[in-house]
């Protein structure tokens, strides 16, 4: 009798990272249409309670994708679904930036970062939800774990819809906290890369002096892949066999705004990535940092109330009074002498940054204070994710923690500016050895 063996059930297209469809497709294992039906299909099961989409049109779904089966042509994205965040501009659905003001706009071209992604092959499914103008006034998304608790902001569907499977990329912003913090939310890789690295033109500005364009996917390498699409380069995968870094534990000023559970499992990933070979120092930034968290407020509030002048103008009314009372307001009171020393403090911190590395690769943080928060009303806090902001370093939310109501909660890796594809090898290394021994991954 023939030994009977347990034939492994293939993963469903719609759960495959992104260089799992682009190695499927290119293979002929599967076809884009098939992949963007199935991701329909489980946006058709899950939207009613995510609620992660503002503008989403089936057909025009399947009509991109029959278009790219039917030309036969091949890149480095080839059927990949992905989600743009609606503050980006498309030429053919329209772009609401979060607000009443803009319903129905229809900008005339796409994004950089839009056209970049339909050049590569990848399939645009439609626009996630924001807050309103990125800022902090939420949308209609539920976290996808418990739609009583936030997704984060202000990428919220860019979030939810990577980490509920409904696409495995998607691309948010951040100024502050907004692509890092809904990553660690819904359990996904988030990344904030060296700013000036990601073309922002065709996205709406929010405080140009931090605003960086945010990646969101299942896997590290996903992110490296969708980087390199989205600079315009060829694609060069991850090495296999990353060298093990050396990491400085960073508790940062902002260490008692965190969860206590949150606080015990960054220390326990300290010892345990020790444990497996890293060579782990605790790294104390140096003094100033310690301000850097209220530079980037002023900041940001200074930019934003003058790129906003027309809307603040014209629709004052038409803005919600969360945001009237809060950046605006900030803004238009900030003095040039508070926006230019907040500045140049930035500018110092900055300078001062690769020497608080010492032999350190990357620095271990927090992504977010623990947990998504409950209610829908509210994002959740961004302090852990203001400095590293503010000093224009890359950093990646990387899902391996599980709160003490079994959500997810993110640890950070961040590193000097310029250094992302050495982050990017650092991540693999320290997810395989922190979610090695939980079933979850």
């Amino acid at each position: 009798m023939k030994a009977m063996t347990a034939k492994i059930p293939e993963m469903p297209l719609h759960e495959l990272t992104a260089a799992g469809i682009v190695e499927a497709v290119t293979a002929g294992r599967t076809s884009c249409e098939a992949v963007a039906r199935a991701c329909l299909e489980r946006i058709a099961q899950r939207e009613p309670e995510v609620q992660a989409w503002q503008y989403l049109d089936p057909e025009r779904v399947i009509a991109q994708a029959r278009a790219l089966d039917r030309d036969g042509r091949r890149g480095p994205l080839i059927g990949v679904p992905f989600g743009l965040k609606d503050i980006i501009d498309t030429c053919d659905m329209p772009t609401e930036y979060g607000s009443p003001i803009y319903k129905g706009h229809r900008p005339a071209a796409d994004a950089a970062c839009a056209a970049l992604s339909r050049k590569a092959g990848g399939v645009l499914m439609g626009k996630t939800v924001t807050t309103e103008f990125a800022n902090r006034y939420p949308g209609k998304t539920r976290n996808p774990f418990d739609p009583a608790r936030t997704p984060g902001g202000s990428s919220s569907g860019s979030g939810a819809a990577v980490g509920d499977c409904h696409v495995p990329l998607a691309i948010g912003t951040q100024t502050t906290g907004s692509t890092i913090r809904p990553a660690s939310y819904c359990g996904a890789f988030g990344y904030r890369p060296t700013y000036g690295d990601l073309r922002c033109t065709g996205v709406k500005e929010a405080a140009g002096s931090l605003d960086t364009l945010g990646l969101i996917a299942r896997s590290i390498e996903d992110i490296a892949l969708y980087r390199d699409v989205l600079i315009g380069i060829e694609p060069e995968p991850l090495p296999a066999a990353p060298g093990v870094p050396r990491i400085g534990f960073c508790r940062t000023p902002v260490w008692p705004k965190l969860e206590p559970y949150t606080q015990r499992l960054l220390e326990d990933a300290a010892h345990r990535l020790a444990r497996a070979g890293a060579k782990v120092v605790k790294v104390t930034l140096p003094a100033g940092f310690e301000r850097l968290e209220d530079a980037q407020r002023w900041i940001a509030a200074f930019e934003f109330a003058r790129n906003f002048s027309w809307e603040i103008e014209n629709h004052w009314e038409r803005i919600s009074e969360q945001l009237r009372n809060g950046r605006i307001r900030d803004g238009l009171s900030c003095t040039l002498e508070r926006y230019l020393e907040a500045r140049n403090l930035a500018e110092r911190c900055r300078a001062m940054l690769p020497d608080a590395f010492g032999e350190c690769d990357v620095l271990l943080a927090a992504a977010a204070t623990g947990e998504a928060i409950m209610g829908l009303s509210l994002t959740g806090s961004a302090a852990p994710c203001a400095i590293w902001t503010t000093v224009h370093a890359p950093s990646v939310t990387v899902p391996v923690f599980k709160g003490p109501n079994g959500l997810p909660v993110g640890a950070q890796l961040v590193a000097r500016r310029n250094d992302d594809r050495r982050l990017f090898a650092a991540v693999q290394w320290v997810y395989r050895q922190l979610s090695a021994n939980d079933p979850a991954h």
